[in-house]
């Protein structure tokens, strides 16, 4: 009866604007803080697809990694400043939001299938000439890609030889990167992979999977080097490491086309 009376003597447009404050008012807090939207909180809520601890921001959704890769882009690159060209792939939302607001960049999103992409793409085989964009943010992509080494030789062909990328993935650090083309039954996947649409756990020879692509790799622990009081406050996993890649510098440069594409490789974000 009262949501029936409140539809009827609110307009729509207040409606909304009380639905994306509620959160802030219900969680409200001074314990932790995302830097993504810039709330403050009590507590962050358990999120993603195991249901963690501490994981979803109440007011705008993003999780540990979407706020650890914005304090990264923040505090360690030019992003905010800078101009430059920025290809995302499987945009995030929370992300794309901040990334769009910024007027010092020419900013193209990209997906096969995504709503918020700009362009429709397979990431095997990218529609962008050579040397196309100073900076490329792939999160929790190329998990999916059954050949991902050419989806990495792609991201180093229309990388610029001075810009720089940042590729994550889930990741193992206590072992080599497993993969199994043979299993595809979702709950054996979800149990070895993490998700059901994952076809590899990658692990500590990551860096060097990139750098077969032609990528030079720096693995940036700015997780860890923030502080324990940090990491609690903004609801990051110190463990995660950034990789921060850019276009190796040699006389001889990968074949980039040495393998033939033969179906489309889906980009989605995994929660």
């Amino acid at each position: 009866m009262i949501r029936a009376i409140a539809r009827t003597l609110i307009p729509l447009r207040y409606r909304r604007a009380g639905r994306a404050l509620y959160p802030y008012i219900r969680y409200a807090g001074l314990t932790v803080h995302c830097p993504c939207c810039g709330g403050w909180f009590r507590r962050f809520l358990p999120g993603g697809r195991d249901n963690r601890p501490n994981a979803e921001c109440p007011g705008c959704g993003c999780l540990e990694r979407h706020r650890l890769l914005w304090l990264y882009l923040v505090n360690r690159t030019s992003l905010g400043w800078a101009p430059a060209t920025v290809l995302q792939l499987a945009p995030e939302r929370v992300i794309r939001r901040r990334l769009m607001a910024l007027p010092n960049l020419v900013y193209v999103t990209g997906d096969l299938d995504s709503p918020l992409a700009r362009v429709t793409l397979d990431i095997l085989s990218l529609p962008f000439p050579d040397n196309s964009f100073d900076v490329i943010l792939c999160n929790h992509v190329l998990e999916h890609i059954p050949d991902d080494a050419q989806a990495m030789r792609e991201l180093s062909r229309i990388l610029k030889p001075d810009g720089w990328a940042i590729l994550q993935v889930p990741l193992d650090p206590c072992r080599d990167t497993f993969e199994d083309p043979s299993i595809v039954d979702p709950r054996e996947r979800t149990r070895l992979f993490g998700q059901e649409n994952h076809v590899r756990m990658y692990g500590r020879d990551y860096k060097t999977r990139l750098e077969r692509a032609g990528l030079s790799v720096t693995v940036d622990a700015y997780a860890r080097e923030l502080g324990a009081d940090e990491v609690r406050r903004y609801g990051i996993i110190p463990s995660e490491d950034i990789y921060r890649c850019s276009k190796r510098r040699t006389a001889d440069p990968p074949d980039y086309h040495a393998r033939q594409i033969d179906s489309p490789a889906r980009l989605r974000l995994s929660l």
